[in-house]
């Protein structure tokens, strides 16, 4: 517990949204599925579990060479319309990030929405929260390089220096469940909290691995930052950045 008077490292907190926030991927994988079988190929578990957490282009890319005879963006919008469809029928929250969201919103500190999904799917979910827990949303389709690579995270990180020129990596945390995420995540020079869902993750000195966020607390990412020493200023992140893809 932190001590009355004393300043907290923790900023921001940056989420993840699929398989994180909600439980969409098998929304992905049952649209995959159909798109895949509607142009005469098949689809299997395992071709499945290779898109958890990538970028739309690349599964995209991989569904092309599964047999959909789609350009790349008509394969993007057939995937997220029907997720965004299964989403209006039934919100799958995930457990625990919910009542997070709510305990960092009444603490103060600030949360950015740090997806890979497009924006039309992203704000289909934030306007599912019952208040705007988010300052911003940097989806897929605002980025030129999707997860694994940290762009999108150092995007995140970027805006909200904007209002607040002395926050830096060392004040954020990211919460994802994918390897892609975790990557892109570790490699922006933000801690980091892995919360696996579809594919499990191994443990790691360069993340912190929870079970779930049910339970979890502001407190609990301020203990993580304060016990990893991140509260320095941070360093450039060019070695992470130079092992992504």
């Amino acid at each position: 517990m932190r001590l009355p008077g004393t300043e907290t490292p923790l900023k921001a907190v940056l989420w993840d949204m699929d398989g994180t926030i909600v439980d969409t991927e098998p929304y992905w994988i049952a649209a995959e599925h159909a798109l895949v079988e509607a142009h005469g190929g098949t689809w299997s578990h395992e071709q499945a579990m290779q898109l958890v957490g990538q970028s739309l282009t690349f599964s995209a890319g991989l569904l092309q060479k599964a047999g959909v005879a789609m350009e790349i963006r008509e394969i993007i919008d057939t995937l997220t319309s029907q997720v965004i469809s299964s989403v209006r029928q039934q919100v799958p929250w995930r457990p625990g990030a919910r009542e997070l969201l709510e305990d960092l919103h009444q603490s103060g500190v600030r949360c950015a929405l740090v997806t890979m999904s497009e924006g039309p799917l992203a704000r289909q979910v934030v306007d599912s929260l019952p208040r705007q827990y988010f300052e911003f949303l940097v989806t897929g389709d605002t980025v030129s390089r999707g997860k694994p690579h940290p762009e999108a995270y150092l995007t995140a990180v970027e805006r909200l220096r904007e209002t607040d020129p002395h926050l830096h990596l060392g004040h954020c945390v990211a919460l994802e469940d994918s390897a892609p995420g975790v990557a892109a995540a570790v490699a922006s020079g933000v801690a980091t909290v892995a919360i696996p869902h579809i594919v499990p993750l191994p443990e790691h000195s360069h993340y912190t691995l929870w079970d779930t966020l049910e339970g979890r607390t502001r407190e609990d990412l301020e203990q993580l930052l304060t016990e990893a020493g991140n509260h320095g200023p941070a360093g450039e992140p060019a070695s992470a950045v130079g092992n992504t893809p």
